[in-house]
């Protein structure tokens, strides 16, 4: 049941962080897995470091945000391996770190295209062609906990999170006769260079720490390892959930 052996996988934001984990599960349970974020020479440079494992790594470099870069990340990756089975949405942007009322038009409109709308546009290219297949498959979204949950200083960011937990209901409703299984993650606050300014403070980090059950904050591989679940048949009955994966910080009283 653990297992993704002659599958592909495409992650977007894969060459750091939570989305290079992703990959890094995935290829380990026997995925073909393509690497993509903005920058050219480090999807390279990441899908060297499989293909030296003797893992099959694809680099596609794409800015999500852009439709037709978009389309091309798809159309790439099916010229090369004729299939996608799991799409993971991981990508994403927060330009504003604030409250609301100092938020400019533009800097909505980024985070929006960013982290929701690149969603919709992956989705409605790449799950047509997994139900056309008939072998179903797997998209998983990689929202945060903060789509739970208000913050002073990233609303528009938590905004956008909820706006994908929303999209995923809709897509595990609209494909589920497919056999295409759509969910999101959620993720606590996790050590990665993204959320830098919420663990890099040793005091934030320490009550932060102090606050979840589990007394520590997230490694990447700890989003890996749940989002390979959800591409492997072991996730074959979970569709359409947000999968809350934060060290127990939103069940604390703290």
């Amino acid at each position: 049941m653990f297992s993704l052996k002659g599958k592909v996988a495409l992650i977007t934001g894969s060459t750091k962080g939570i989305g290079k984990s992703i990959a890094e599960e995935m290829a380990n349970l026997g995925a073909k897995v393509v690497i993509s974020s903005r920058k050219a020479d480090a999807c390279d440079k990441v899908a060297a470091e499989f293909t030296a494992r003797g893992q099959e790594a694809l680099a596609v470099p794409c800015n999500v945000g852009d439709k037709a870069a978009a389309q091309s990340l798809v159309d790439t990756v099916m010229n090369k391996w004729g299939r996608i089975d799991s799409l993971v949405c991981n990508a994403a942007s927060n330009p504003h770190f604030g409250p609301l009322t100092t938020a400019t038009d533009d800097v909505f409109d980024k985070i929006m295209s960013t982290n929701v709308k690149s969603v919709f546009w992956l989705a409605n290219m790449v799950l047509p062609t997994m139900a056309e297949r008939g072998e179903g498959g797997s998209m998983i979204i990689i929202s945060s906990i903060g789509a739970l949950r208000g913050s002073q200083v990233l609303g528009l960011y938590g905004t956008s999170k909820a706006a994908e937990a929303g999209l995923a209901r809709a897509l595990a409703v609209q494909w589920g006769d497919k056999n295409i299984r759509v969910n999101t993650i959620l993720p606590g606050l996790v050590k990665t260079d993204f959320a830098k300014a919420l663990w890099s403070d040793e005091n934030r980090l320490k009550s932060r720490e102090a606050a979840t059950p589990l007394r520590r904050i997230g490694q990447p591989k700890d989003i890996g390892g749940v989002a390979a679940f959800l591409a492997c048949e072991a996730g074959a009955f979970v569709t359409g959930q947000m999968i809350v994966v934060d060290g127990g910080v939103t069940v604390s009283g703290s």
